[in-house]
């Protein structure tokens, strides 16, 4: 009911001193012509472009993101085959396909797996993809997040946080460098540390950074370097 052009939703970042864009709920590809143009109005003041994405968008929608200004985007797992194919009515492999894509693009690459009891919480689904991940990097952050009931699912309880660090130490354990757990505020796995010395480099409080300590892309402890994009502070 209320239309905000392209140059507008630009102009407005400036005026909330914003850093970047990002398209996000609900999935940002049913309005992929209107982030094409955002991006490449973004472009031209600096900003960087983020996308918060179920990653099922063919090839070519990808490659154009891309080539418009796209810097950054996440990519939401629901789980394997069969629970996409299930819940989804999707298939999955497309989403794997464009994660790797999307890597081979230089984008910045981060997945996110939202962890559902009964759903998708079994171990094998989680070693599964985590399995998927190092085939294309050990470098791309990957995140388990807490599940709360809601809509169809109001008779399943909250993801254990007990599961979700039994799902951080698998990933670790694997060889995957960069883990989080999500929608647990205070948790100690909200942090970045270093993959070699476990070094705490970013503390944050739910999408606030408390404490910043990477140096020249490095750790500043046993000079490990570390993958960092995008403006920060410190």
């Amino acid at each position: 009911m209320y239309y905000l052009s392209p140059t507008k939703f630009v102009e407005l970042t400036e005026e909330y001193n914003c850093q970047g864009t990002s398209f996000s709920f609900n999935e940002p590809t049913l309005f992929f012509e209107y982030a094409v143009d955002v991006f490449k109005l973004a472009l031209k003041r600096n900003l960087y472009n983020t996308y918060v994405s179920n990653g099922y968008m063919t090839k070519e929608a990808l490659k154009i993101l891309a080539e418009s200004g796209l810097h950054a985007i996440n990519f939401d797992i629901k789980g394997n085959e069969e629970v996409v194919r299930k819940y989804c009515n999707a298939d999955v492999k497309y989403v794997w396909r464009n994660i790797k894509l999307a890597y081979e693009l230089n984008l910045h690459v981060e997945v996110i797996n939202l962890i559902i009891p009964g759903i998708n919480d079994e171990e094998r689904i989680i070693s599964g993809i985590i399995k998927r991940l190092l085939k294309i990097s050990d470098e791309i952050p990957l995140h388990f997040t807490r599940f709360f009931p809601a809509y169809k699912m109001l008779d399943l309880p909250p993801t254990p946080i007990e599961t979700l660090e039994k799902a951080y130490r698998m990933a670790k354990e694997a060889g995957v460098k960069y883990v989080y757990i999500g929608n647990v505020p205070g948790h100690r796995y909200e942090n970045t540390y270093c993959p070699n010395c476990d070094y705490l480099l970013i503390k944050r409080y739910c999408f606030s950074i408390m404490e910043y300590r990477v140096r020249d892309g490095k750790c500043p402890k046993c000079g490990e370097k570390i993958l960092i994009v995008g403006k920060h502070i410190g």
